[in-house]
């Protein structure tokens, strides 16, 4: 893209009143931005509002300062930084994916190894990048075999456990986890997905849909995990440059996240969380929507179960998951080993029968009285016993004073 047509799409993703709909109408009626602005006003009025004609005949103030800033972003490309490209709507490297959900971002902001490439020209560039080894580094928009794995942003440690324990098992079947580098549950995904590579492996682990412009990253916590996906994978978002995380954002981007997967796994989810806004999309798209059960008195587990009672797919290994999508397992991982990574969630890890502590401490979180209760140890034996088991990661204590046993990869 030359600067001159990147200026024409910033101008009109910032014209005040201009949304991805109107500008979709504005499109449609004159072709591309710059077109657009070398229309009269009353041209214009014959397809917006009289305040959005003067709006589109007026360049924003902020304009000049914005594509001088993207414009250099974009010119870092590959120079000792992460790959980094501008699709818009209606360029051959949009994710043709994205154009069959109700609101198709206008423009998308990629940084990372991996770029959009046209379903047309899919055959001859895979035939390129083979011989060159590497594949990875891009993907067409449709994500052939991926899954959106998303969950609560406080979740419980064995929910953090099975959302990297899953989130690998899909990747050494060759699937591109999606999420969307909140805390919790997405990053535990994109994490699981990283460890899935093996050493020299050039594969596109993970993708991170964002709600902030690519030159930030949230949370902070989040720094170094998105560099990595940088490496390894690729960060999204629809918002320009210096776009700061705004709370409206993040449900919004939901629906690119939704838009790209194949499916959506939601590993752990309130009954309000926004994981339930991207399964809800996911289905309404006419795709599957999976979800892990738990506890009935855990409030994380609720999302999930209404999910199970809507429809969704309830599973317990990746494996489930594997083939309910039909998709074959990528040679370097068998289906033994894809299983044995997440049967931890099912009842074939249970601890030793013997192991009065173990037992007594059941599936569901318990306090510390309920568990003397049961177990008839004293109370400074069973503190001790809990502090083992924790220190054996066996069992994680949980806001409340309650303890919950948890599941062994």
């Amino acid at each position: 893209m030359e600067r001159e047509e990147l200026g024409f799409w910033l101008r009109l993703s910032l014209t005040p009143g201009v949304g991805n709909i109107t500008a979709r109408k504005l499109l449609a009626a004159f072709g591309l931005p710059g077109a657009i602005f070398h229309q009269s006003g009353t041209a214009l009025r014959q397809v917006v509002s009289e305040t959005l004609a003067n709006n589109l005949r007026t360049e924003p103030a902020e304009l000049a300062e914005l594509l001088d800033t993207t414009w250099t972003w974009l010119q870092a490309s590959g120079e000792g930084c992460a790959q980094r490209h501008i699709t818009v709507l209606g360029d051959a490297d949009y994710p043709a994916s994205l154009l069959n959900i109700e609101d198709p971002p206008l423009m998308l902001y990629l940084l990372g190894a991996g770029k959009f490439i046209p379903n047309s020209t899919l055959a001859t560039v895979n035939t390129t990048l083979t011989a060159t080894n590497s594949i990875a580094h891009c993907f067409t928009g449709s994500l052939v075999n991926s899954m959106a794995v998303v969950g609560s942003r406080n979740p419980t440690p064995q929910g953090v456990a099975n959302a990297r324990q899953f989130s690998k098992a899909l990747g050494q079947a060759g699937l591109t986890v999606i999420s969307g580098l909140a805390l919790g549950i997405d990053g535990a995904a994109h994490e699981g997905a990283l460890d899935s590579l093996m050493p020299g492996e050039q594969r596109l682990a993970t993708v991170a849909v964002v709600g902030t412009g690519l030159d930030r990253v949230y949370p902070k916590a989040h720094r170094d995990l998105a560099h990595r996906i940088a490496q390894n994978g690729l960060l999204i978002s629809e918002y320009p440059l210096g776009t700061p995380p705004l709370s409206a954002n993040f449900p919004k981007r939901n629906r690119i996240l939704a838009g790209l997967a194949q499916g959506t796994l939601v590993i752990e989810a309130a009954l309000k969380s926004g994981s339930l806004i991207t399964a809800r999309l996911t289905a309404e798209q006419g795709k599957d929507v999976f979800a892990i059960p738990g506890s009935i008195h855990s409030t994380q587990a609720r999302g999930c179960h209404a999910l199970i009672k809507q429809g969704a797919k309830l599973v317990e290994s990746a494996q489930d998951v594997l083939e309910e999508m039909k998709i074959t397992v990528a040679p370097a991982a068998s289906a033994d080993s894809i299983a044995n990574e997440t049967e931890a969630t099912g009842p074939s890890d249970l601890f030793d029968a013997d192991d009065r502590v173990m037992q007594a401490l059941g599936f569901d979180p318990v306090g510390l009285d309920a568990l003397q209760a049961r177990c008839g140890l004293d109370t400074a034996d069973l503190q001790a016993q809990l502090m083992t088991l924790e220190l054996d990661n066996r069992v994680s204590r949980l806001p409340g004073g309650l303890f919950q046993r948890m599941a062994r990869a």
